[in-house]
């Protein structure tokens, strides 16, 4: 008896493209390749991955803190007001500045209050305008537990891309390059099933909702649907799913977007997840610690 690719990535809890690499480096012993198809035994056992195993450690510490934060709630309307507007203030600079946007953090908290900054391009005022809009838009998601579709994901592209009107909401219609990646996005007329296939794979894994969420928003910048606004809607994404899971939101800085960076090519070079799962274990860690700490 033999599983499929697919099947064992089910059973195991890891993405088919891991897969494919254990078997092709012999890890799982009894597969073999008949034409393109790989036969593997139905009893075989998952190999041992020495690579994840402190971040499996820090997995199981954010859900044990994951427990004691849930403990402490509900928070009164007042608390969780506070808290949201932190760090929307400080997750829409942070997101906009790995895109480039020149406002500071300052300048992004002034913008939000309603002013407008000297000397400042009007497009990243609206970037800014935009962000808000869409995580306001997140935030009702949340509150009404939708579940992530193809509709959604361009619904808050839309209200995120305030300053190109005629490419928001959808997909792009021409090739794109993406300077300094070590990966190439997909042609055009690939975008929609490869969409359909991330929005599957995500909606069937077992794995950790923190692993899951790595391999999601790789995936989708590696796809970039969008002409523009491809990272800032990906980050949007994430912290969609992570709080409808009942964890805190998290904020890429802008002084680890080299780090970042490096995740994606990572992963995309050597198959290797690890470094985009460190950093969101590390920033949820951290997030889960700030709010403890407060409470």
């Amino acid at each position: 008896m033999f599983m499929t690719i697919k099947e064992t990535a089910l059973k195991w809890g890891i993405s088919e493209r891991r897969i494919r690499t254990l078997c092709s480096e012999g890890k799982i012993p009894g597969a073999y390749q008949q034409g393109r198809i790989w036969k593997i035994p139905i009893d075989a056992l998952k190999p041992a991955d020495g690579r994840y195993k402190a971040i499996e450690n820090l997995l199981e510490t954010i859900d044990n803190k994951k427990k004691q934060l849930e403990s402490k709630r509900p928070l009164t309307a007042g608390e969780v007001e506070r808290l949201r507007e932190e760090f929307m203030v400080e997750f829409t600079y942070n997101s906009n500045a790995i895109e480039g946007n020149t406002l500071t953090l300052g300048e992004t908290d002034l913008v939000l209050k309603g002013l407008t900054i000297d000397k400042k391009p009007l497009k990243d005022h609206l970037e800014v305008i935009g962000h808000k809009e869409a995580f306001e838009y997140v935030v009702q998601l949340v509150e009404d537990n939708i579940p992530i579709s193809q509709k959604i994901i361009k619904e808050i592209h839309y209200l995120l891309l305030s300053d190109k009107k005629d490419d928001r909401g959808v997909y792009r219609r021409v090739p794109v390059r993406i300077m300094g990646a070590r990966h190439e996005p997909v042609q055009p007329y690939l975008i929609q099933p490869k969409m359909e296939q991330l929005l599957l794979d995500y909606k069937d894994s077992k794995e950790h909702t923190i692993t899951k969420l790595a391999r999601f928003h790789i995936e989708f910048e590696s796809i970039h649907p969008f002409i523009d606004g491809n990272g800032r809607t990906g980050r949007l994404l994430v912290n969609l799913e992570f709080m409808k899971a009942g964890f805190p939101p998290i904020d890429i800085k802008f002084t680890d977007r080299i780090e970042y960076y490096r995740a994606f090519d990572k992963y995309h070079l050597k198959d290797d997840l690890s470094g985009m799962e460190k950093l969101f274990s590390r920033y949820m860690n951290e997030r889960h610690d700030m709010y403890l700490k407060m409470l």
